[in-house]
């Protein structure tokens, strides 16, 4: 999965894949091997790189009110956007071309809300589905006109990252 975050001003390219029990996570070109595990709604512990072996305690708090997020790592605060494309890549992924648009997951979480069914006609930045994780609502929208062929999103199910919740033909 693959974000475009504001943290601090500056803009940052942070892609995600689950490699095993763990993520492989690349910072603006850099790599790092990280083991993480949820304390509690809002923590995770850290375990960063397989040689150096630096755990660290991270908090996510979300602010309903302006979308950002303050994440806490060794007694460090910053403030966090991701950016309202969230993701980049393969035209069909941004929602443009014309092929499928497969609207996924971006991070594990729960289906709290499934705002569409099959058939239905969407505009562009319609919500579509609401996905809770980290105790923050994340409104999954259209990328684009058209009508929806694919749900497998379903309410109170749990999803992973990258989980297609539907299809936008």
């Amino acid at each position: 999965m693959h974000y475009e975050a504001e943290v601090e001003g500056r803009r940052r390219q942070i892609a995600i894949a689950r490699a095993g029990d763990s993520f492989a996570i690349t910072v603006d070109g850099r790599s790092y091997h990280v083991d993480a595990a949820r304390i509690d709604a809002q923590t995770l512990s850290l375990v960063v790189d397989t040689v150096s072996r630096q755990s660290y305690e991270a908090t996510v708090i979300p602010d309903p009110q302006t979308g950002q997020l303050t994440v806490t790592v060794a007694g460090v605060a910053v403030r966090v956007a991701l950016n309202g494309q969230r993701r980049w890549g393969r035209r069909d992924e941004r929602g443009s071309g014309a092929g499928p648009q497969r609207l996924a997951a971006s991070m594990p979480g729960k289906v709290v809300r499934v705002l569409v069914k099959t058939g239905d006609m969407v505009h562009a930045s319609q919500p579509l589905v609401v996905v809770e994780a980290m105790k923050m609502e994340n409104e999954m929208r259209a990328g684009r006109d058209g009508m929806v062929s694919e749900v497998h999103a379903r309410e109170g199910h749990s999803v992973e990252a990258g989980a297609v919740l539907l299809v936008i033909q």
